[in-house]
């Protein structure tokens, strides 16, 4: 094998979805895929996937959608939630309000950015943003806010503890706004020790939010579950409009079907979890600075401009921000598959 061909020993840490996909998962698919379906989730393999989550969720009556991938659940949702006159509020940090290439905006909805911190928006924040709208004398000029997105973890791999999530609920629905959860990496919350809110508090509180499986384990698929049926009327009509409507939509069925049969989903999350804490535990022993306390799979590192192009050789991580003139801010991420002989090379070359 000529050095072309050869596969890279680069150490890639820089993302969650650079795997294909669990063993159980491609050994399920491999062993349905000669069987015919019928199409756009309404096949038997979506319904038993669909009975298992509302079982997990402790909400029986839940309507779930299978969608492909999370910028494509987020501006679904959002457009088929608010008014032509509504914008969707969110922390300044906010994947809709940043790495979605307006997306959202795209739609005719204008992102509502608010103060954040470590990536949480406050209820404190989400009162003076509806105040100010509601007490402005010119307030039918503006755009209305109409939804609150947040994410669970959040773009800086922290969590909402369950207090929080319940204040931000009581705010939203005081105000007769929804209250929508980007779970995108949802796994990694749920299997984080110091999490304190489960699936159910999650149906519970939201009236819409995504189960994620892309950075989670699958091949590809996200589920939007509305905790109560017809939340959004003729959400599937919706979904097919915006071309989000999978003809195949069976092999998303197969993935979340197989993800919610005997707790993998909780699994998958474990593993990345436990990698990205023996990361934290050398940056720390070596010195290193992380901007910001993370407990799930996420970790940030300040890195001298000088030292990070000999690291850049020999492994890839994510570029989140500039600090200073001389210092870089760059992404280390976990995920369901990360290796120990991998933790190992990164941890020995810091």
């Amino acid at each position: 094998m000529n050095s072309q061909t050869e596969p890279s020993q680069k150490l890639f840490f820089a993302s969650d979805y650079m795997e294909g996909a669990h063993a159980k998962i491609l050994k399920r698919l491999t062993e349905c895929s000669m069987i015919k379906s019928t199409g756009y989730g309404t096949d038997t393999f979506s319904e038993s996937a669909r009975a298992k989550i509302r079982t997990a969720c402790q909400a029986p009556e839940a309507e779930i959608h299978f969608l492909v991938g999370g910028t494509q659940a987020n501006a679904v949702v959002i457009d088929s939630v608010l008014r032509p006159y509504q914008g969707v509020v969110a922390a300044v940090t906010g994947h809709v309000s940043t790495h979605e290439a307006g997306a959202i905006e795209a739609c005719g909805h204008k992102v509502i950015t608010i103060a954040q911190k470590d990536g949480k928006i406050s209820a404190a924040s989400l009162v003076e943003c509806l105040q100010a709208y509601w007490q402005d004398d010119n307030h039918e000029h503006m755009v209305m806010p109409g939804m609150v997105y947040i994410s669970q973890p959040t773009e800086y791999g922290t969590l909402y503890s369950l207090s929080e999530l319940e204040e931000l609920s009581r705010i939203c629905h005081e105000n007769h706004i929804a209250l929508y959860m980007d779970g995108a990496r949802l796994a990694y919350a749920l299997a984080c020790p110091s999490n304190d809110a489960s699936l159910p508090d999650i149906a519970r509180l939201c009236d819409v939010f995504y189960i994620g499986g892309t950075k989670c384990g699958a091949l590809f698929g996200e589920a939007v579950v509305f905790p109560t049926p017809g939340f959004v009327p003729h959400f599937f009509t919706l979904v097919k409009q915006h071309g989000a409507l999978l003809a195949k939509g069976f092999v998303a069925g197969i993935q979340f079907e197989t993800m919610f049969t005997d707790h993998l989903y909780d699994e998958i999350g474990r593993n990345a979890i436990e990698k990205a804490d023996q990361i934290r535990e050398a940056l720390n022993r070596k010195g290193y600075t992380q901007t910001i306390e993370t407990p799930t799979n996420q970790i940030f590192v300040l890195f001298s401009d000088d030292d990070l192009p000999a690291l850049k050789e020999k492994v890839e991580l994510g570029f989140w921000e500039k600090a200073d003139e001389s210092h870089t801010v760059m992404r280390i991420a976990t995920s369901w598959a990360t290796t120990q002989e991998d933790v190992d090379k990164l941890i020995s070359l810091l």
